[in-house]
């Protein structure tokens, strides 16, 4: 059973409803050892953390920063400052000094958290340049504080502020004070078209969202739910609060690469996920299998061949399958792909919501065939997460985005872009409100910037508006579409599509160097290093071969003509990727122009 509540005591009337039961296991940071918080103790932590806050000086619906990774420290502060109807701002982790300079400042923030020592070394660099910063609270204990720094103090030091929780008479009179009007938090888009604009969230949007979900997302105190995505992206977050009103155990993983170390020490039945993350899954088994014998090449391979006929061609279409198919896939499914889930820790498993981008149909009927329940869905910060998803159990068409949620009206524009309004829709953005005001049409629907239609029910995505390319002979390119369908490849680590405005599509590739490596080995081809591999004619051809059997399906127009592998990754740090990884196209085009020029010289 759903508990809907306000935020400034959900956690506490969970605790009356579960007590003791475990509710977060998370690792200290630096440390292996998986621990447990219950509720009872995760509704005292909060108490106290809103106790310390009042005594730090926090008032009603002021902006707390948080600039962290994932951590149950993350979770005590949220919840505590939403229990003085404070705001969180949450900040990626893996932010530029530059970004928390502007977010801080827009912001104007007194109080930022951060979690390890290179966020606080980022804060401590940047406190001079933001007129509002007053104290940074450090999460991890191991974090070398500056000795010329009295503005600094570490989490556990703060919670002693509010020990015995000397004003919880005053934290519980701003309780009935709360509204479902208040800001619960601002969080900034990661700028892939420009600066962050701070996106406002109410508690009533998350709990409009989370009555809808209820309704379609079937998870309940029997799940345990991997958090894998930061807590700063709105997929996360509205994932994971999602989970507390349902009575779920979380499960916090910290550090983003160990995530798959993650889910086979604990076995989560659920978790959120980017399309990246089962294309890496999905390459990694291909590889185990390319690397098999023959005779367990063709078994895995017929295995896969009834997988995708009983879930997806059956199953997903709202079929029974035929007597002969389902017991051939029981017996499929609890001995090869049983093994399979196991040893991604995923025996139990339950749904695996996926979006922040187009999912391959390849990797999507890959993970249904081995018995997942990949819930696709699509949505945005300023819908508060779901805009549609997949129904567990019912038909869908692979490709499609799922059903619409429930209270929300979606319209598709005579230019095909969809339109959205409803109670998850954000009121706009934090002092922007010429953005505001472009942002919504006439009838104030959202512009969503995505263009897609509606079939028999279901939300199709054809391409991001901002991001279609015009080539030079007038045809219009959907650079995310051939992008996602190309990753695909064990030897595809990054791409970018570079067609706008020229002659034909031509790509830069990051290759995946370690089977690219293992490949030239294989084959006798010398190679001293990165850049003689990126170089070698006889990789060229091997790639260019594996890439036009994945674009064969493609217009003549859309398909790579032309291509360059790097010898580095697209980075942060060169301001290639936003903080969700997502290409900022204009950056690549401007740091590898050379490399561009060079594909479309005569």
């Amino acid at each position: 059973m759903q508990t809907n509540s306000h935020f400034s005591v959900l956690i506490h009337e969970q605790a009356r409803n579960y007590g003791d039961r475990e509710v977060i296991v998370y690792q200290d940071f630096g440390g292996t050892k998986w621990k447990s918080c219950s509720w009872n103790q995760f509704s005292q932590k909060a108490k106290v953390v809103s106790n310390s806050m009042l005594n730090l000086g926090v008032k009603p619906q002021e902006n707390i920063g948080v600039f962290s990774q994932n951590s149950v420290q993350y979770l005590f502060t949220d919840f505590g400052a939403w229990g003085i109807r404070a705001v969180t701002v949450p900040l990626y982790a893996t932010s530029s000094e530059q970004q928390l300079q502007f977010i801080v400042n827009d912001a104007n923030i007194r109080f930022l958290f951060v979690g390890d020592q290179e966020q606080y070394n980022k804060a401590r660099r940047v406190i001079g340049m933001c007129h509002s910063l007053e104290r940074i609270i450090v999460f991890d204990n191991s974090v070398r504080i500056s000795t010329h720094d009295p503005n600094a103090l570490y989490f556990d030091d703060f919670l002693r502020l509010g020990e015995n929780l000397p004003r919880q008479t005053e934290v519980e009179q701003l309780y009935r004070q709360a509204s479902f009007d208040d800001i619960a938090n601002i969080l900034y888009t990661s700028g892939t078209t420009g600066d962050s604009k701070g996106v406002i969230l109410t508690h009533g949007q998350y709990h409009a969202a989370f009555e809808a979900n209820h309704k379609c997302v079937p998870i309940d105190e029997r799940d345990r739910v991997l958090n894998f995505l930061p807590y700063t992206h709105i997929f996360e977050r509205a994932w994971t609060i999602l989970a507390l009103t349902e009575g779920c155990t979380l499960i916090v993983n910290t550090i983003p690469q160990n995530v798959q170390q993650s889910m086979r020490e604990t076995h989560p039945t659920s978790m959120s996920s980017v399309p990246r993350f089962w294309e890496k899954v999905y390459a990694g088994v291909m590889e185990q299998i390319d690397n098999a014998g023959a005779a367990k090449r063709k078994i895995f391979k017929h295995a896969l061949a009834v997988g995708r006929k009983h879930n997806i061609e059956y199953l997903s279409r709202g079929k029974r399958p035929p007597l002969a198919l389902r017991l051939e896939y029981e017996m499929i499914n609890k001995t090869i792909f049983s093994l399979v889930r196991k040893e991604l820790g995923l025996e139990n498993a339950n749904i695996f919501p996926t979006a922040g981008a187009a999912v391959s149909e390849h990797v999507q009927e890959f993970v249904c065939s081995i018995g997942l329940n990949m819930i696709v869905g699509y949505g945005l910060t300023e819908s508060l997460a779901t805009v549609s998803c997949i129904h567990k159990g019912k038909p869908f068409t692979v490709g499609s985005v799922g059903f619409p949620i429930e209270g929300l009206s979606i319209k598709i524009s005579d230019g095909g872009e969809i339109l959205l309004k409803g109670p998850t829709i954000t009121k706009g953005y934090y002092k922007r409100d010429d953005v505001t005001k472009a942002a919504f049409d006439s009838e104030g629907y959202f512009r969503t910037g995505d263009a897609g239609y509606i079939k028999n029910g279901e939300l199709f995505l054809t391409e991001r508006i901002k991001d279609l390319f015009k080539t030079s002979n007038g045809k219009y390119i959907a650079p995310q579409m051939i992008e996602s369908r190309l990753l695909v490849d064990k030897y595809i680590d990054q791409i970018a599509v570079i067609a706008d405005e020229r002659k034909f599509v031509s790509a830069l590739i990051i290759p995946e160097y370690r089977l690219l490596e293992k490949y030239a080995r294989e084959h006798n081809i010398p190679f001293g290093s990165r850049e003689d591999l990126c170089a070698n004619e006889r990789i060229h051809k091997m790639m260019m071969e594996r890439i036009e059997t994945l674009q064969q399906q493609l217009a003549h127009y859309e398909q790579i003509k032309r291509f360059t592998l790097l010898p580095h990754h697209f980075s942060m740090e060169n301001g290639e990727l936003t903080n969700t990884l997502k290409i900022k196209r204009r950056v690549l085009n401007e740091n590898y122009k050379a490399e561009i020029d060079e594909m479309y010289r005569e």
